[in-house]
């Protein structure tokens, strides 16, 4: 009598599922190609449900929209396609790869000084600033553009309880610079994230590279009250800014500073761009929001 062979192949469905939910979607969705048993497996609540956030429903229960699904996987991969919570001054989404949590706070749930200062900063619907910015789109209901400060502050806090723990994240500012902007051209901005007693601090040039001055104009004088300060556009004392990198949606990025979450039991994470000092008046900057999400490697 032939004995069967032992093996993966041999263990029941649920026993198998089992096994994958202890993985990652990314190595449970490999498993799927290597066999019809574990396709099955591999495509089953038990696994997918694993892979959501244990505080998924109270997430639901704040989104702007009804999020339709048939099963946990489908319900997967729709949260990894952001959604609107907290009546659309949030977004959330997964992280397809790892399933670490991400979540944007728009312009409105940032602290902008003079934001409702309308001589200073103006707020556009979506729908006009779709039509302002030649088809570029938020997802957010409003964005704050800046008319004209001296001062720029903006600030965004989240508290890391609701953030995937034992993960790296970065925060982002998520915004468009028109090239008639000024005041960005010549000076940096400092920015920092800020959780418990841990502060990632740096300085950033939102100017993109191909707004930015000629190489062999590179240094030129700032205004300090009655007096004039030589500034290099990229290096100088505090070292080199970050620069801004372009989103496949047309917006700009730029990194603020990263965090590590431990246990998400260091209360609010605080992050902040500010550029005070130089003396000139700001214009042309539209901010769509902060992006708190996972560091890639």
């Amino acid at each position: 009598m032939e004995v069967a062979g032992s093996g993966f192949r041999d263990l029941p469905a649920g026993c198998i599922a089992h096994v994958i939910s202890f993985t990652c979607p990314r190595d449970s969705c490999r498993s799927a190609v290597t066999s019809s048993e574990f396709r099955s497996a591999s495509e089953s609540d038990t696994v997918w449900d694993r892979f959501l956030p244990s505080d998924i429903r109270s997430i639901l229960d704040r989104a702007v929209d009804p999020v339709a699904h048939s099963s946990k996987k489908e319900l997967y991969f729709r949260l990894c396609d952001s959604i609107l919570i907290d009546g659309g001054r949030m977004s959330f989404a997964l992280e397809k790869l790892s399933g670490a949590k991400c979540y944007m706070l728009s312009a409105r749930e940032l602290n902008i000084v003079w934001g409702d200062t309308p001589t200073y900063w103006t707020w556009l619907s979506a729908e006009s600033y779709r039509n302002e910015a030649l088809s570029l789109s938020t997802g957010f209901p409003e964005v704050a553009h800046l008319l004209n400060v001296c001062w720029l502050e903006i600030r965004g806090k989240i508290d890391s309880r609701v953030l995937s723990p034992r993960t790296t994240y970065s925060a982002y500012l998520i915004y468009n610079l028109l090239k008639e902007s000024s005041g960005f051209k010549y000076l940096k901005q400092k920015a920092s994230v800020k959780v418990g007693a841990n502060e990632s601090t740096g300085f950033l040039s939102l100017q993109p590279a191909a707004l930015r001055p000629r190489r062999g104009f590179r240094r030129r004088p700032r205004f300090l009250g009655m007096f004039f300060s030589p500034l290099e556009e990229e290096t100088g004392a505090e070292g080199v800014a970050r620069v801004p990198c372009l989103r496949a949606d047309g917006w700009l990025e730029i990194e603020l500073g990263e965090f590590f979450n431990n246990e998400g039991k260091d209360g609010e994470v605080e992050m902040y761009l500010m550029e005070v000092e130089g003396g000139y008046w700001k214009s042309g900057l539209t901010i769509q929001g902060i992006e708190v999400r996972p560091k890639k490697n």
